[in-house]
């Protein structure tokens, strides 16, 4: 005869495998994502570096955070997290562009 208690903890362990391997999933595709969105921000950079444009533009940082808090909001996100995410991007997108406006190599734009 086995314990009840044994069996709870093991379904309960098979769901949280699920529920691991369901993110697991998720984060792989953010990643996908992440990449492709460097993809056009590298593009972004190069034309800046091209024509002289500052590696960043303040105005549209303001507009897309007020955006990206907006459908935080929307999606029940924590508005105040989808802006840190954001400006951890854009600070290394600046990174990029700063790289490629001193020394046009390839790099990565808002």
């Amino acid at each position: 005869m086995t314990d009840g208690s044994i069996d709870e903890r093991d379904a309960a362990m098979s769901e949280l495998l699920g529920i691991r391997s369901s993110i697991d999933n998720i984060d792989a595709a953010l990643i996908h994502l992440l990449a492709e969105r460097f993809k056009f921000t590298q593009q972004v950079g190069r034309l800046k570096a091209e024509h002289g444009l500052p590696p960043s533009d303040p105005e549209r940082e303001k507009r897309q955070i007020a955006r990206l808090r907006a459908l935080a909001v929307d999606a029940h996100l924590d508005p105040a997290f989808a802006e840190k995410w954001f400006n951890f991007v854009v600070a290394e997108v600046i990174q990029h562009h700063e790289e490629l406006a001193g020394n046009g190599a390839s790099g990565d734009g808002l």
